[in-house]
């Protein structure tokens, strides 16, 4: 499982540690990963994602999981993400024609 935000792509970067004595020596850093359950309104059921606490917080702050993912762009949403965006873009169209 790689190291990345489902909903965000943020992943590791890596950069100096710099001393007092301006030695420096590589080090990681590490995203803030959280496995949370979200609910999706539109389809109706909860799903597992693996994503940053930055994300967690964005996801709020849109109103839900869907409109997060309705409004994200595809290029940065891990192949799960992508799937469940399709699905529920699906299914808002299916409420509106209806």
């Amino acid at each position: 499982m790689p190291r990345a935000c489902e909903l965000t792509g943020k992943a590791v970067m890596t950069g100096n540690n710099v001393s007092h004595a301006n030695n420096k020596t590589r080090r990681r850093f590490l995203p803030n990963l959280c496995d949370v359950t979200l609910m999706s309104e539109v389809l109706g059921q909860n799903v597992r994602l693996r994503i940053s606490a930055n994300a967690l917080r964005s996801v709020e702050h849109r109103g839900g999981l869907d409109a997060f993912l309705l409004k994200a762009d595809a290029a940065e949403l891990s192949q799960r993400a992508r799937l469940l965006k399709k699905q529920i873009a699906k299914k808002v169209a299916e409420q509106v024609a209806a």
